[in-house]
């Protein structure tokens, strides 16, 4: 079994020139922000609620400390040639948006076309949380995703769907429920072949704001 190790450059998310502020800065923070709401950390109710989130935090963005590009590492050449389409669909996405910290929830649909090489299909979930457990953007996310995929795993074609509803748009502002946003990243095969697009959007079940091309 031959294994491959590709090492592209893939762009790192911006970090702060500051040191990382300690577990009891955090704390310190979500008190500061439980007295802005207008109640007392200090009540029995509220007293361990610091220490919760900040291990929460830790949960949500652990993506941080993921490296996208070491979990695409190991691909597998014994494929007795197979080069179809390869479809991971309806992976749960939990994200957090960047703007106002509010969920980003709902799923991905990945595919590619491989070319003679390729991956453990938990990968690809695995690159999904590596960049959805960050701030993020749902368009900037579909491109990583994608972008990635295609640099690492150098495919005939890479596609990806995401369709998520935004807390920060149905739990505040225009407070709108039940509103789903759809963004799609089409490369090689996927965006060159309308045949290949339609074949990939049949199996994912074609989310109404995706063209079909």
């Amino acid at each position: 079994m031959n294994i491959q190790t590709p090492k592209p450059h893939i762009a790192e998310p911006h970090a702060s020139a500051e040191p990382r502020p300690t577990r009891e800065d955090a704390e310190a923070a979500i008190r500061t922000l439980l007295r802005w709401a207008g109640d007392d950390p200090g009540r029995e109710g509220l007293q361990d609620t610091p220490a919760r989130v900040a291990r929460a935090y830790r949960e949500w963005f652990c993506g941080y400390e993921e490296d996208p590009v070491e979990l695409l590492a190991r691909s597998f050449e014994e494929t007795d040639g197979y080069d179809e389409m390869v479809v991971l669909r309806d992976i749960r996405l939990e994200s957090t948006c960047e703007h106002h910290m509010a969920p980003i929830l709902g799923r991905v649909h990945v595919a590619y076309l491989p070319k003679g090489r390729v991956v453990g299909i938990s990968k690809l979930a695995r690159v999904v949380d590596a960049y959805a457990k960050r701030l993020q953007i749902q368009e900037k996310l579909t491109a990583q995703i994608a972008n990635t995929l295609n640099d690492v795993l150098k495919p005939n074609g890479v596609a990806v769907v995401v369709e998520a509803a935004h807390q920060c748009m149905t739990t505040r502002g225009v407070h709108k429920p039940g509103v789903t946003m759809v963004t799609s990243r089409m490369l090689g095969g996927f965006r060159d072949d309308a045949s290949t697009r339609r074949e990939f959007l049949s199996m994912i079940g074609a989310p109404r704001g995706v063209v079909e091309g």
